[in-house]
Order: structure tokens, then C-alpha cells, then sequence
């Protein structure tokens, strides 16, 4: 194992195994011997687990624990095992559960104190996980999630005989399974459940993902908190996602 030591904690590069497949994360632990709360980061479309780097420094050098990690066949540049024609959904939300079986067990992990955040795609993932993982997952963080994927590929490919082999999307190679899997999938039948606290980042200026799939969620969840960035997209600026890491860590320390 790769261990880098940092002034105040530990980053180490981990390997997951699971269903023949391995999954590359890097953990940013607080240097400590006691439990401590934990975040687990989801990137989104081709995206990595460098994307959230910056937050999980942040987060570390104030006590509280991160991994990201590449989904498997999620980006042109993970570090994990699949192709990125080999990705689903489903694919993802089978990786990020293996991460959670695995950090919960951890020594310096509190498992009474797991966070989920994902942005974009990782957010929808993230969603359809807490979902189903009540009693393991303490608060639910999500960027600009992509909720309408299902919705936006349903009205490209109607039918099911209407799916070619591959399609190409922004220099990703995607294979038939990535929209067999979501035809007729209505997400807001497998999301409301998580009835603990979600906060919710969302661009007013958002071109990919519609504002009002996060006012949607919203208004699903028992408790969440909808907070709308002016002026932001679909990838917020610098200013912006400092203050996305600063109210993360303002979410963790008021529901621990």
C-alpha cells in the first residue's frame, strides 16, 4: 500500500475487491487513533477520484475522514477494472455498496457516522444506495445529481430495439447495458426513502442537469435542504466549491 503522510493525516491508496473486479480509492484519514466520521465522495460522469481531492483535504485536516475512488469503467482514466462500455448505473451502485461493506468495518472509521456525497452521475448513484443502505448511512450530500439520466436516454432511445451497441458521449465509449439498464427506470420510485438529513448543491445555471431535478428531490426527501448557487453550472467555480467543502463539513458536524 501507498501511504503518504500529510501534516495532519494519512492518504493512502486502497484497493477494493468485489465481484471479480477492483476498485482503486484513496482514503484521507485524520492522523489519530480514534474513530472519526467518514465521508465517502462519488464522482460523476468520466470523472475521478482526484475530483474530489480538494474537499477531502479539507475535510481531513478538520478530523473528519474521506475516500474517493474511481467507479469501475467510469471514466476514460480510472485507475479501477472495467471498460467504460462495461458501466451501468447499476454497475456504480454495486461498486459504491462494496465500499461501503468495506470502510464501515474499518478501526478508525466511526460505522455510526458514514456520509455519502456524489455529484452528478455519482449523485444519482449515491441516492439509489442510501436508499437501500438506512441504517448504515448517517446523512446524504448531493452536487447537481443526475436524476433525469434514465429520462434524458428514454427519449433518445424509446424502444428498446431503438439502443444501438455503443454510443459515444463526450469521448466515452458506452455499451448497450448503460441504457438497457435504465429504460422505462423512473429514479424518483427508488430515491425518498432516506429519511435522514440530505443536502442538496444546485447551479441556477445549470445546462445539463435541470435545477428543477433538485428542487424535485427535495421535495421527495422527508429532511432535505435545497441550496441553489447563483450563477453556477454543471461544475461549479473555485468560489463554489469551496463553499460546497465548507457547508459539507458544517452538514457533518451538526448531524454526528
Amino acid at each position: 500500500m501507498e501511504v503518504y503522510k500529510m501534516n495532519s493525516y494519512q492518504k493512502e491508496i486502497v484497493k477494493i475487491k468485489h465481484q471479480g473486479r477492483e476498485i482503486h480509492g484513496v482514503s484521507y484519514m485524520p492522523d489519530r487513533k480514534r474513530k472519526c466520521p467518514v465521508v465517502i465522495f462519488s464522482h460523476g460522469f468520466n470523472g475521478t477520484n482526484a475530483d474530489f481531492a480538494m474537499n477531502s483535504d479539507y475535510l481531513a485536516k478538520k478530523g473528519v475522514g474521506a475516500f474517493c475512488f474511481d467507479f469501475c469503467g467510469g471514466s476514460i482514466n480510472s485507475k479501477s477494472d472495467l471498460k467504460t462500455d462495461e458501466m451501468s448505473i447499476f454497475t456504480e451502485k454495486d461498486d459504491l455498496s462494496a465500499v461501503i461493506e468495506t470502510i464501515k468495518h474499518w478501526s478508525n472509521v466511526d460505522p455510526d457516522n458514514i456520509f455519502l456525497f456524489g455529484g452528478s452521475q455519482g449523485g444519482l448513484v449515491s441516492a439509489l444506495v442510501a436508499d437501500e443502505y438506512l441504517e448504515d448511512i448517517k446523512g446524504l450530500l448531493l452536487l447537481f445529481p443526475a436524476l433525469g439520466i434514465p429520462d434524458d436516454w428514454n427519449k433518445r432511445f424509446p424502444t428498446i430495439s431503438s439502443i444501438p451497441d455503443t454510443v459515444e458521449l463526450w469521448g466515452v465509449r458506452l455499451g448497450r447495458k448503460y441504457f438497457e439498464s435504465i429504460h422505462n427506470y423512473d429514479v424518483f420510485n427508488h430515491i425518498g426513502k432516506f429519511d435522514k438529513n440530505v443536502l442538496i448543491f444546485h447551479g441556477d445555471q445549470d445546462d445539463i442537469v435541470a435545477l428543477e431535478y433538485g428542487k424535485r428531490a427535495e421535495m421527495i426527501y422527508p429532511n432535505a435542504e435545497l441550496e441553489v448557487f447563483s450563477g453556477e453550472g454543471h461544475g461549479f467555480s473555485e468560489a463554489g466549491n469551496k463553499k460546497v467543502a465548507e457547508m459539507t463539513y458544517e452538514f457533518i458536524k451538526k448531524n454526528i
